[in-house]
């Protein structure tokens, strides 16, 4: 992408705050790459990180899917390996997995444990906890119901997760998605993060939203209508 060319499309996109629909109509026009670029949502929230009930986390549903082949791995022995098979898991071990893992190996999108594997993934904190790959029964993914994990993940089940300087970025769906898939995820984002707002957060509880492709200038979203309209 040339310089010339985002400064094209950065001119097209107006000194105020949008609408999260007008935002969407207008992205299309903002394509400067030759592949199918995420459309990514990232938002400034009004908490603290540093407190415990206030380090947002969660997991939503996208109702679209995100456009991605989601790369799914499974710790499991015995029949729930087998079910991790079968439900289309790409990569399923124990022991053996984990020792990839150790050795480097990171060519997937989600762990998922079976809750007697978790002998063997507590080991991989160190590793995959910096990632966010870790398996978390909070996030559904240390569970018995490998089958269920499984599909959701494969379907469009994302992970939404405050940073330390109180920022979360979540990609909902791809360029080419239509208006109406597109907005379906985001209202789907846009549920979740209200239902986690901590009790303890005071204040503006979004700050800030842009929405802007891979490879785009971002468009700057009006949050007090985005919440209204909730």
């Amino acid at each position: 992408m040339s310089g010339k060319k985002y400064d094209q499309v950065k001119a097209l996109i107006e000194d105020r705050e949008y609408d999260v629909e007008e935002a969407v109509e207008l992205l299309p026009k903002l394509k400067t790459a030759k592949f199918n670029e995420s459309v990514e949502m990232s938002f400034l929230m009004g908490v603290d990180p540093k407190q415990a009930d206030q380090n947002i986390r969660g997991m939503v549903s996208l109702p679209a899917g995100t456009g991605k082949n989601v790369r799914v791995a499974v710790f499991a022995r015995g029949d729930k390996a087998k079910e991790a098979e079968e439900a289309g898991a790409d990569f399923v071990g124990s022991e053996d997995l984990a020792k990839k893992i150790t050795d480097g190996w990171f060519d997937f999108d989600v762990a998922i444990a079976a809750t007697d594997a978790m002998d063997i993934v507590g080991k991989l904190g160190r590793v995959l906890g910096p990632r966010g790959l870790m398996p978390n029964p909070k996030l559904g993914t240390v569970t018995n119901d490998i089958k269920k994990a499984v599909a959701e993940m494969k379907a469009g089940k994302v992970e939404y997760r405050v940073d330390k300087f109180a920022n979360i970025h979540v990609a909902v769906g791809k360029s080419d998605f239509p208006k109406e898939n597109l907005m379906s995820n985001i209202t789907a984002l846009m549920d979740a993060l209200i239902k986690a707002r901590p009790s303890s957060a005071k204040g503006q509880y979004i700050r800030k939203c842009h929405l802007a492709l891979t490879m785009s200038p971002s468009v700057r979203i009006n949050t007090a209508k985005l919440l209204k309209s909730k």
